[in-house]
């Protein structure tokens, strides 16, 4: 099956922010990818799932979205093209199974979206295999480039014929607005967008031991997590009982909903959940379960609600928040407060012409401020959007660092050959270190009230133009 849907949801930082596996190093958590973005390269996330079909039948159901903003295009007779192929690889943990499934497909495109469209070609592939614990593969090839891309997940399919309790990973699904007709499909990231309509969770149980009823519970949570954009450089640093600082409380979240199920049929039931569109915020649905004596079985599916375009920066409120970092504080507010969009539009244009000057010039700042902060958002994003990270205000008023080093937590920006000069070498600390139980990472600035004239001349370049010629 393969469709083309919107969905809302530069290398030298991609390994270091993002990560191939679909998975969390907490095999019974699925958080789904975080953003991948290399330059040149096709753009893609993936996930998969174990289940049993009605008659028992072990299958893997695979889900790949390609950017089609990543793709190179060919133009017939004003049709733009792109060609890419999409290699599954299927490989059994703890046997001999083995499968792969390869196909090729023409994308066509009218890209009004340009190289920034982040509408994905999806294809989705049930893959027949044995019962058992599988590594799945997706690798794929951009035809025009050759250039490949590749990311891993895992699968577990339980034996029906087992007498023991099994519970799949929880799958994640959305519907947009006015699809009431069409099936949910699958959310292949960590961030969703605020833009659909419901979201749906699906996750399957099987028990051939029937001597006692089976309960399932499960819970919705909501975890407190920062939102603020980055303060300025030159502002104190957080203070460890922050919010701020500690980035999400995971510890003590908000039970946005529970239930309880009793399943009294024996075999495997296939059981779903569906909410509407939730607040924006960090989210957990869990599942668990104990049948008799055996062990508390436990899965979940993390994700966050995110802006309606997400990583994209599209409507006039998207584009006002990130100005953020040109403007003064309180005219940024008095901006914000502005509730009619043809207004604040209005404001924001004021804003760039007032300063830039020139319509073409201020028109291709524009331009590259915005590339910045959708960038940022795909490098940088952890439990809130990437352009309000530390990191990401740092990508966006200066540009992609020359070197990056990093050393257990502590991680350096540098912008010179000079690599001890204040001027141009940034040092980031990670407050918490990144593990099953807290899966982000959270680099924050170490502020110096020196650092104001620094940020005063960057903030100058952008707003008189100069960026384009002057970047540090």
């Amino acid at each position: 099956m393969k469709k083309i849907k919107s969905y809302f949801a530069l290398i030298f930082l991609a390994a270091l922010y993002a990560t191939g596996c679909v998975r969390s190093a907490n095999p019974d958590v699925e958080r789904g990818s975080f953003f991948f973005f290399r330059d040149g390269y096709p753009e893609m996330r993936m996930s998969s799932i174990g289940l049993l079909s009605e008659t028992d039948e072990a299958l893997i159901s695979v889900t790949t979205d390609v950017v089609l903003g990543s793709l190179i295009y060919s133009s017939v007779d004003d049709v733009r093209t792109a060609r890419i192929s999409i290699e599954i690889r299927v490989l059994e943990r703890q046997g001999d199974f083995s499968r792969t499934v390869k196909h090729t497909f023409s994308v066509e495109s009218d890209f009004e979206g340009g190289f920034l469209s982040q509408d994905v070609f999806t294809h989705d592939e049930t893959i027949e295999v044995t019962p058992g614990q599988f590594d799945v593969q997706v690798t794929v090839v951009d035809l025009s480039s050759g250039k490949a891309i590749s990311r891993e997940s895992e699968a577990v399919i339980p034996d029906p014929a087992n007498p023991e309790i099994s519970l799949t990973t929880v799958r994640l699904l959305a519907k947009g607005k006015g699809e009431s007709d069409l099936p949910f499909f699958p959310i292949t990231t960590y961030t969703v967008s605020s833009e659909l309509d419901s979201l749906q969770f699906i996750f399957q149980v099987t028990n051939n031991d029937m001597d006692e009823p089976l309960e399932i519970r499960s819970r919705l949570l909501r975890f407190e997590a920062d939102s603020t954009a980055a303060r300025p450089m030159n502002f104190n640093n957080y203070s460890p009982s922050t919010l701020a600082y500690q980035g999400v409380n995971m510890r003590n979240p908000e039970t946005v909903d529970q239930v309880t199920r009793r399943l009294d049929q024996p075999g495997s039931v296939l059981i779903e959940f569906k909410y509407g569109m939730l607040p924006r915020g960090n989210y957990r649905f869990e599942v668990e379960t104990r049948g008799g004596d055996t062990e508390e079985l436990y899965k979940a599916r993390d994700f966050a609600i995110k802006s309606e375009n997400y990583p994209a920066i599209v409507n006039t409120r998207e584009l006002a928040r990130p100005l953020i970092y040109l403007m003064d504080r309180r005219d940024h507010e008095e901006m914000m407060a502005i509730e009619d969009d043809e207004l604040l539009k209005e404001a924001i244009d004021r804003f760039w012409l007032s300063n830039v000057g020139s319509a073409n010039q201020a028109r291709a700042v524009i331009n590259l401020y915005y590339e910045r902060v959708e960038q940022a958002n795909k490098q940088f994003t952890n439990f809130k959007e990437g352009w309000k990270t530390d990191p990401g205000m740092m990508y966006i008023l200066f540009g992609p660092p020359w070197y990056v080093d990093r050393y257990l937590n502590t991680m350096i920006w540098s912008y010179s050959y000079d690599r001890t000069d204040p001027r141009y070498n940034f040092v980031f600390e990670r407050p918490n270190m990144r593990n099953e139980f807290f899966p982000f990472d959270n680099y924050l600035l170490k502020r110096n009230q020196g650092y104001f004239n620094i940020q005063y001349r960057q903030i100058q370049l952008w707003t008189s133009g100069a960026i384009l010629t002057t970047r540090i």
